[in-house]
């Protein structure tokens, strides 16, 4: 009989780890305890990889993890160890990368089955329990491996030991060129190569939002001017934004859309794409002015500060897709609920305008069941209110009377679960987001909750010696930091110096910029590694370029040393942002679409740029208005340094040396602009401003 008692996950900290505590499979979390126990039994290792709100870890978790027959055969022949993937992506990382290689695709639930020793021979991702569709099931994979294993121990062996001399060559990438300006243009045709015109995207589906890919073209348009840039950028926001991927009713952004059309989506909520939505909505504001990206970025913020923050002031990592045991039942909605909910005019007017039908507005396939409604626009608010002849501020008005109604109901559900667990590269996103915000909006509200985060970041999750931790979580922090964490943390700060120009963000940002590059730069070949010379040795030390659904912290780490650089005057920043493109560049030139922030930072990087010091003090008001009209602006490719005569802290002239001898004229805020390394005389009207940067 198998013990009923709670396996080894018990004690961990880990939401999706604690999903597991109950299940009959023996599990132990990722340690020397399970190691030790299968090289003493000699028995192979069961590593199941997923994420607290991933929806086919949970199909394979009931299917098969709660199930006495599965749990019995992995009980006996392995040693299985649960990992999340969000809690420790360093070995997410490879092991992913060895799925990709053996299978030539990967995603979660990730499934290896692996020596003592952590040497892989077999990956998958979901199994199912019994074979279907032409895919093994567990109860037919687990006594092949038990065989192999115990029959072709040698040639199982040798297959691991290629798959890892296979993975070591990727982290010795030879050293290439420096980039050049057509790399920038390859990247943009490639992108319009693969644009949806009707829905905007890049791909057919799923479609996932790619900030980064919008960034890019924001930053080219502004560069070259051309057009169509900014167009694919405007149609992906608006499509989004119209699409069932936005919660229309509570707000944020869904993980992806499963059609090309942005409307049945996978119902998770992710920390790191508020963030990142957040930005992109906002520099489209910037760009535009158009007013829908305005106010979706304000509405993202307001579902972040509502849903997703401790009572620290950290914010927490995801929410479900899933409630009740199915994906989505908390956002949709029945045809006949609506109509019991509404008065018969705003009934009438949200058919129309979220497209209700009566039979359901979507082909559900197996996943969310019954006759229901995913709330999506075919029409923007101005087209809908034109059509059926009603005012926009009417329109608007009955909107958001109905929202707050549907809203109230809706609130009465069953919540889906949240991961509460708060990762200090997320965190950081967010913080830049917000500072972003702050800066274009004018909306000190949104540095207030930064300020709280950040300060909740470097009190709990940072060391005496500077090093950050990755994870906290009930009172709890551990896990030694990754790149991502100082990249993202760093990006952050540098955003909340130019919102709020304390002198201490940017004296961190140093410092944490300084360790990141102390210990995790790799000295032989460039660019930086995913762990520290100080964290756990695994089978080998990946170094990541690539731009996915969140940008690599080697990406994100060269447009941090640009901008470091021009704000301290540091060259030898500028220099590590160069040796880190050329560790890459061989890789980025076959398909730059695949690192479009490391293309922001190139773009930062060979301008034009510029660099605005600003003499005066910030609570004056010409000074307010110099700083007012430079956020206003969309000149992505700038810094700001502020330079008041009776500063408090950290000295500024410290951290930058060259503004030493920077004066006011006349006692008058002064701006001293450079270009391109090229500095101009002083002034103090911001009509000289306008003539520098156009």
């Amino acid at each position: 009989m198998m013990s009923l008692q709670k396996n080894h996950l018990k004690k961990e900290k880990s939401p999706y780890l604690l999903q597991h505590v109950n299940n009959p499979v023996d599990w132990y979390p990722w340690g020397n305890e399970a190691f030790n126990l299968a090289r003493m039994k000699n028995k192979p290792i069961f590593l199941s990889i997923g994420y607290s709100t991933c929806h086919w870890c949970h199909v394979m978790a009931h299917e098969s993890f709660e199930d006495k027959e599965v749990a019995k055969l992995l009980n006996e022949n392995f040693i299985s160890i649960k990992v999340d993937r969000e809690e420790r992506p360093d070995i997410d990382k490879i092991y992913m990368s060895v799925c990709q290689l053996i299978t030539g695709r990967g995603g979660w639930p990730l499934t290896i089955f692996m020596t003592p020793d952590r040497k892989p021979f077999f990956a998958a991702t979901y199994i199912p329990k019994e074979a279907r569709y032409g895919i093994k099931g567990l109860l037919e994979l687990i006594p092949e491996i038990k065989n192999l294993w115990e029959n072709n121990f040698k040639e199982l062996l040798k297959s691991a030991d290629e798959i890892i001399k296979t993975l070591q060559k990727f982290t010795k990438a030879n050293i290439g060129k420096e980039f050049t300006k057509a790399i920038l243009d390859t990247a943009y045709n490639q992108l319009l190569n693969s644009f949806d015109e009707i829905y905007g995207g890049f791909s057919s589906q799923p479609k996932f939002p790619i900030s980064h890919n919008l960034i890019f073209l924001l930053r080219y348009w502004k560069r070259t001017g051309d057009k169509y840039a900014l167009e694919m950028v405007e149609t992906t926001l608006e499509q989004m934004r119209q699409g069932g991927i936005y919660d229309h009713i509570g707000f944020g952004f869904h993980r992806y859309s499963t059609d090309n059309k942005w409307i049945l989506p996978h119902f998770e909520k992710m920390l790191y794409d508020q963030s990142l939505l957040i930005m992109v909505y906002t520099e489209a504001y910037q760009a535009t002015k158009k007013q829908v990206f305005k106010k979706t970025a304000e509405e993202i913020i307001e579902y972040v500060l509502r849903d997703m923050k401790s009572e620290g002031g950290g914010f927490y990592s995801a929410e479900d897709a899933d409630s009740e045991g199915e994906e989505g039942k908390f956002y949709v909605w029945g045809y006949d609920e609506l109509k019991q909910i509404l008065t018969p005019y705003e009934f009438n007017l949200i058919v129309k305008y979220y497209n209700i039908k009566k039979d359901g507005n979507f082909r559900p396939e197996i996943r969310i069941n019954g006759n229901l409604n995913i709330l999506h626009q075919t029409m923007n608010l101005k087209d809908f209110a034109k059509y059926y002849k009603i005012t926009e501020k009417e329109l608007i008005i009955n909107l958001e009377k109905i929202r707050k109604k549907l809203y109230k109901i809706r609130e009465k559900r069953i919540h889906p679960e949240k991961d509460d667990k708060i990762l200090t590269d997320w965190n950081g996103l967010m913080i830049a987001a917000l500072a972003k915000a702050a800066q274009v909006f004018d909306n000190n509200s949104y540095i207030e909750s930064a300020e709280k985060a950040l300060n909740f970041i470097l009190k709990n999750m940072m060391g005496e010696s500077g090093e950050l931790l990755h994870r906290y979580r009930k009172q709890n922090a551990e896990i030694s930091g990754y790149a991502d964490d100082y990249a993202f943390l760093i990006l952050g700060l540098i955003e909340m110096y130019q919102a709020t120009f304390n002198t201490k963000y940017l004296k961190i940002s140093l410092d944490l910029n300084a360790y990141l590059i102390n210990h995790f730069w790799d000295k032989t070949y460039g660019g930086l590694f995913f762990t520290s010379d100080l964290n756990e040795k695994l089978l080998i030390r990946n170094k990541e370029a690539y731009d996915g659904v969140i940008p690599s912290a080697n990406s994100v780490s060269m447009y941090n040393f640009i901008r470091l650089s021009r704000i301290s005057g540091n060259i030898e920043l500028e220099n590590k942002a160069l040796e880190l493109s050329k560790a890459f560049s061989n890789q980025v030139n076959r398909m730059p679409t695949g690192y479009t922030q490391m293309m922001i930072g190139f773009d930062f990087f060979i301008g034009p740029s510029y660099e605005i010091v600003i003499i005066g003090n910030k609570n004056n008001k010409d000074t307010k208005k110099i700083i007012q009209y430079l956020n206003s602006i969309y000149q992505p490719n700038i810094i700001i340094i502020l330079k008041e005569k009776k500063m408090k802290g950290i000295s500024l002239e410290n951290l930058v040396p060259f503004i030493k001898d920077y004066s006011q004229i006349k006692n008058q805020a002064t701006i001293y602009v450079c270009k391109n390394q090229q500095c101009q005389l002083p002034v103090t009207e911001i009509e000289k401003i306008k003539q520098f940067l156009g």
